[in-house]
């Protein structure tokens, strides 16, 4: 009986160790600002929008001074293979395929959206992009969320916060 309290416990270490020293478990601790309140809100709005519209629902979040898309905060929607499909303030980089791009920090952000996307179904990740109309990277944290369109394709909807 002890033996089997004792590999039972060995499990269960093991297990966790597993859990938090995978790299599906690199997420960004959720911030607590009201900032970032807003942001997951608005993400959601999204999500659901995009859930019932599709791409019709692509032009709404594209649309300056609207709630999707209003100083330095903007919804973003990639594909599950990485390749953009809504950027408003950078629209050149719509329909490239951004998998391999890297911040400013060496992190393969993108990849890391697409992971949580998948096993976690939402949640926050940090990385360095440019701020709307700049070209240096600030620190940002993105709130990113997986939805499915009506023709059934899963897609990654997100917006963030920039870190002073």
């Amino acid at each position: 009986m002890k033996r089997k309290a004792f590999y039972g416990g060995v499990f269960i270490l093991l297990a966790g160790v597993c859990l938090f020293a995978s790299p599906g478990f690199s997420a960004t601790p959720e911030p607590q600002s009201e900032q970032a309140k807003q942001i997951k809100a608005l993400v959601d709005k999204a999500a659901a929008l995009i859930e019932r519209q599709g791409k019709d629902a692509f032009p709404e979040l594209k649309k300056k001074d609207s709630k999707w898309y209003k100083g330095n905060t903007y919804v973003f929607v990639d594909d599950m293979n990485g390749t953009v499909l809504v950027n408003p303030p950078a629209p050149e980089i719509e329909k490239k395929n951004l998998i391999d791009m890297k911040d400013a920090k060496g992190k393969a952000y993108v990849r890391e959206f697409i992971e949580t996307a998948k096993t976690k179904g939402s949640g926050w990740v940090d990385y360095w992009w440019p701020k709307p109309g700049e070209d240096k990277p600030s620190k940002k944290i993105s709130y990113i969320k997986k939805a499915k369109m009506p023709n059934g394709d899963m897609v990654i909807v997100g917006a963030g916060i920039y870190v002073e």
